[in-house]
């Protein structure tokens, strides 16, 4: 009995001084304050501003803006001739966001203009002591996407049913212009793609970057396409097959991205207007909306151009000792005599000038020194890889055309997006 006591007093001690402890490291967390949150947007402390964002409205302009937020017309003027070498003030376009940083006083002058000229681009004016301008991008995240489907009508159509910007659709035509007639596209034609979206924030799409490889299935044949960059010519790049074959030929197949032909190369014409006698078309008509972009179909120099009679406004490229093209009945010419263009370059727009019934570009391929009909020539291909590329361009392809192989093809029992949602890969 004699240890009762002093055991007791020992259990007792230890209760109470656990408990002492656990109150004051209560009431320590009682009395901390975390300090604020910073938050910084455009390299600014919102904090230190009286922040107003909003969307340019039909009728604004920087004047407009800037004077409602407490500027003057005088500091309006100063600030848009000193930035002009960076931004031109008065193309602010109505639908885009900008953001006015305000002092904070009674007064709330503006201090900082913030425009948004894309998802990823945005132009800073400073104004607070010194003027500055500077153009800046937001940080964007590149993932990977994996995608397959199958045409029902047309390719964009299927990228709207797939969920994916039909941007991929456009370089895809692009990759397989000189292979593939996209006018002629039949419903059961299937692809995969492996291709590059941006995001800002990871949430905003900022746009398509690099189509990588690419498995196209049309008339039953199936075409790859690879990436592959020259490191001896920077931003230099083509597709080529499995075999290491440029998909590039010397010539589009014709100067529109998307139109229809409404009316081909004919030597044995007959018009009824005209009492059906004989009047050769010695063109290509490619039908399409005025205003639409003609573009140069293999790299040349431009010999003509000019207005004059039937042909309206018209430009011919010499292209090499063989070959000329030309391009008739153009809205607007954007090339001048002497200028060498590149294949794809947007040379004018379709119009009705000269003898025209409707808005089209009359499209005339000439081979030494003769109009003949572009659809039944044999074409020449662009340069082979050199064969000293091959090893390197193997080992970029293989693993990109084993990934391509992997991707199911897409079937009507599997739902399109759901399929898109499994294939997405990051590549942070």
């Amino acid at each position: 009995m004699k240890y009762q006591f002093p055991f007791l007093f020992f259990i007792c001690f230890v209760i109470i001084s656990c408990n002492k402890t656990t109150e004051e490291n209560i009431s320590a967390e009682e009395i901390y304050e975390a300090p604020p949150e910073i938050v910084k947007e455009y390299g600014y402390v919102l904090d230190d501003f009286v922040v107003e964002r909003d969307t340019v409205q039909s009728g604004d302009s920087f004047g407009k803006i800037l004077f409602e937020a407490n500027v003057d017309y005088a500091t309006i003027q100063e600030i848009s001739d000193s930035v002009q070498p960076v931004f031109n003030t008065s193309r602010i376009r109505p639908g885009k966001p900008y953001v006015v940083l305000k002092s904070k006083d009674s007064i709330e002058a503006a201090k900082v203009f913030i425009y948004e000229q894309s998802r990823e681009d945005y132009v800073v004016l400073d104004f607070q002591s010194t003027v500055k301008a500077s153009l800046e991008k937001h940080p964007t995240t590149t993932y990977e996407r994996e995608i397959s489907g199958v045409i029902d009508s047309n390719l964009s159509s299927t990228f709207d049913d797939l969920g994916v910007s039909v941007n991929v659709a456009y370089k895809m035509a692009d990759i397989y212009a000189w292979t593939i007639d996209f006018f002629k596209l039949q419903k059961g034609d299937r692809f995969k793609a492996i291709y590059e979206e941006r995001f800002v924030n990871d949430t905003i799409p900022a746009g398509i970057g690099k189509i990588k490889a690419v498995l196209f299935e049309h008339a039953g044949r199936e075409m790859y396409a690879f990436r592959f960059e020259n490191d001896s010519l920077p931003g230099s790049f083509d597709f080529f097959d499995e075999n290491g074959d440029n998909l590039r030929r010397a010539f589009l197949k014709g100067p529109l991205k998307f139109s229809r032909i409404s009316s081909r190369y004919n030597l044995k014409r007959r018009i009824k207007y005209y009492g059906y006698r004989l009047r050769p078309h010695k063109g290509t008509d490619f039908a399409g909306a005025i205003g639409t972009p003609i573009l140069a179909t293999a790299d040349g120099v431009v010999t003509k151009s000019e207005r004059r009679g039937g042909n309206g406004n018209y430009v011919k490229i010499r292209h090499n000792a063989t070959y000329d093209t030309q391009y008739l009945h153009m809205q607007k010419r954007n090339v001048k005599v002497g200028q060498s263009v590149r294949q794809g370059d947007v040379i004018g727009t379709i119009g009705m000038t000269g003898n025209s019934g409707g808005p089209h570009v009359c499209y005339r391929f000439w081979k030494n020194g003769r109009q003949v009909d572009p659809f039944k020539q044999d074409l020449p291909a662009s340069k082979p890889l050199a064969e000293n590329l091959v090893p390197i361009y193997d080992s970029i392809r293989k693993p990109l055309q084993t990934r391509l192989d992997g991707i199911p093809w897409f079937s009507e029992t599997v739902d399109q997006v759901e399929l898109q949602e499994e294939l997405a890969l990051s590549i942070q």
